[in-house]
């Protein structure tokens, strides 16, 4: 089985290191006859951003098929959000490709890893509506105590905006230089002219 090792570390100055991961995930490839077609690391990148260069790499690679499964130390060595997590995986299910997590013994190849991807999955559906019911009672809250919801409306000087036209701007412009849309521009030129 063509396997990809990915592997993380927060900090590469608080003596973390990569290598005790790679390590095991060597010796469990050996062990189970499986070819490694390639190691992803990503050193002092934190497991919250969005961006991981090599996990990056991996995802894309993944979806070129060049691998058939992934290996990873442990679950939060990958997956940045339980959400994050579940996503990955059903894009791997998807495209055929197994997940090994070696310390949490959980492989999606057998039916007690697809048992607990899906308890993974409820789990990750239940903290989406919990979150959602936050918002909601939230946006309640605010409402009845009569703040406003949702983003400050942006106010143009017309007068400005007329005086920048016949400067010879375009809308484009203004906007590029007022840091607005171009139909919010365009919106507030003709209501003066109306």
């Amino acid at each position: 089985m063509r396997t990809a090792l990915y592997a993380r570390v927060s900090t590469s100055d608080k003596g973390q290191d990569p290598e005790m991961q790679l390590r095991e995930l060597r010796e469990h490839c050996q062990r189970r006859g499986w070819t490694i077609i390639g190691e992803y690391v990503d050193v002092g990148v934190s497991g919250s951003k969005d961006s991981r260069p090599e996990l990056n790499k991996l995802l894309a690679d993944a979806h070129r098929r060049k691998l058939d499964a992934v290996l990873v130390w442990k679950l939060d060595r990958f997956g940045r959000s339980l959400k994050h997590l579940v996503n990955s995986l059903a894009e791997f299910e998807s495209l055929g490709i197994a997940f090994i997590s070696l310390k949490e013994s959980l492989d999606l190849t057998t039916p007690a890893g697809r048992l607990m991807f899906g308890i993974i999955s409820a789990m990750a559906e239940f903290e989406r509506d919990l979150i959602r019911e936050r918002v909601r009672a939230g946006i309640s809250n605010r409402r009845a105590k009569g703040f406003r919801v949702g983003r400050k409306p942006i106010v143009l000087d017309a007068s400005r905006l007329a005086t920048m036209r016949l400067e010879g701007l375009t809308m484009r412009e203004i906007a590029l230089t007022l840091r607005c849309s171009r139909s919010l521009v365009h919106k507030t030129l003709s209501e003066q002219a109306a």
